[in-house]
């Protein structure tokens, strides 16, 4: 299961109203790139056949099996202070991470 902190879910919310496409819901996924091996990407999409779908928060979320292998247990936060990174993935499979957090090995 993949969770949103009550600050990444209301910023999720935000976004999701100006895109103005109620249908299409949040994709957390993993990518080959980034500085450590792996980096995360999230977007606004619709269900395919495979995917695994979470709740939290009240929004769901949706996981390609691949991507769900290295995300379970995994925390989204949102960090908008002075020094903010944006979205923030606490991921407890993660053997180590970049400085700025977006990917990891």
């Amino acid at each position: 299961m993949v969770t949103l902190s009550s600050k990444a879910a209301q910023q999720v919310r935000t976004m999701h109203a100006e895109l103005n496409a109620p249908d299409k819901l949040l994709r957390v996924f993993v990518e080959t790139g980034g500085c450590s091996g792996f980096q995360y990407g999230m977007s606004f999409d619709d269900p395919k056949a495979d995917d695994q779908r979470f709740e939290s928060e009240g929004l769901a979320i949706l996981l390609d099996p691949a991507s769900h292998a290295y995300l379970e247990g995994s925390l989204i936060d949102f960090d908008d202070g002075l020094q903010g990174k944006g979205f923030e993935i606490k991921n407890p499979n993660a053997q180590s991470t970049c400085g700025c957090g977006k990917s990891f090995s």
